[in-house]
């Protein structure tokens, strides 16, 4: 079990210029920056609480792109005015922000 009620991975792939988009280019190192100064501001949770870089999650089409566990929230398309309000919805108070979640499409359809 993990040590956090809540742990935000942020996509930060980064690809050469031409091919396949990335989250990196979309901006997404300024996503976890905010992310991060957002976690500071609530010193109540940051033991309960992470921000974590990491590679390409997938949906790169759909990015920047935001996973968060252990519930398994998947954010697309997240801006940094997007921020405060995943930090104030999701971080602190514990719910999805809907607007901004990604839904695999179904691959039976």
């Amino acid at each position: 079990m993990s040590r956090f009620a809540r742990h935000f991975f942020v996509c930060t792939n980064s690809r050469p210029p031409g091919g396949k988009p990335s989250c990196d280019e979309r901006g997404s190192r300024d996503l976890v920056a905010a992310l991060q100064l957002g976690l500071s501001q609530h010193p109540e949770i940051w033991r309960e609480v992470s921000v974590t870089p990491t590679g390409c999650l997938g949906p790169c089409f759909d990015g920047p792109t935001i996973v968060v566990y252990p519930e398994g929230t998947w954010y697309r398309a997240v801006t940094e005015p997007d921020i405060a309000e995943i930090v104030r919805e999701h971080m602190v108070g514990g719910r999805a922000v809907e607007r901004l979640r990604y839904h695999w499409p179904d691959e039976n359809a």
